[in-house]
C-alpha cells in the first residue's frame, strides 16, 4: 500500500523471526495483521498466524480477525471460537454485540 508505506507480502515467518521490539504503532502493527490475513486459509489460521508471531499481537491478532471475519464471513467462524470469547465477555459487552447483531 503505497499510501501508507506498508510492506505487504512479507511471509508471516520472515516476521516472527525479525519481530524483535514491541512496536505498538500502525506502521508496525498494521502491516503485520495485513500480512497474516494475506497469509491466512480461514478465520482461526489467521488468529494463529497473529497470535503466532509475537510483539503487539493482541492487537494484531484483532485487525487480523476483523478483515478475516468480513473475507471468510461469520458463519466460517468455528463455534468453539465464538462460545470461548463469548463466555469471557462481560454482560455489557454481549448486550452490545446482541445490538450491533439485531441492526445489520
Amino acid at each position: 500500500m503505497d499510501g501508507f508505506d506498508y510492506e505487504l507480502g512479507v511471509p508471516v515467518d520472515v516476521i516472527r523471526k525479525t519481530n524483535t521490539t514491541f512496536d505498538p504503532t500502525c506502521q508496525g502493527s498494521v502491516p503485520q495483521a495485513l500480512n497474516c490475513f494475506l497469509e491466512s486459509r480461514d478465520f482461526e489460521d489467521c488468529i494463529r498466524l497473529a497470535v503466532s508471531i509475537g510483539g503487539d499481537s493482541d492487537t494484531i491478532a484483532c485487525m487480523a480477525g476483523s478483515v478475516a471475519e468480513a473475507f471468510y464471513g461469520k458463519d466460517r467462524i468455528p463455534l468453539h471460537i465464538i462460545d470461548s470469547a463469548m463466555r469471557i465477555l462481560p454482560d455489557d459487552m454481549k448486550r452490545i454485540i446482541g445490538q450491533f447483531e439485531k441492526h445489520k
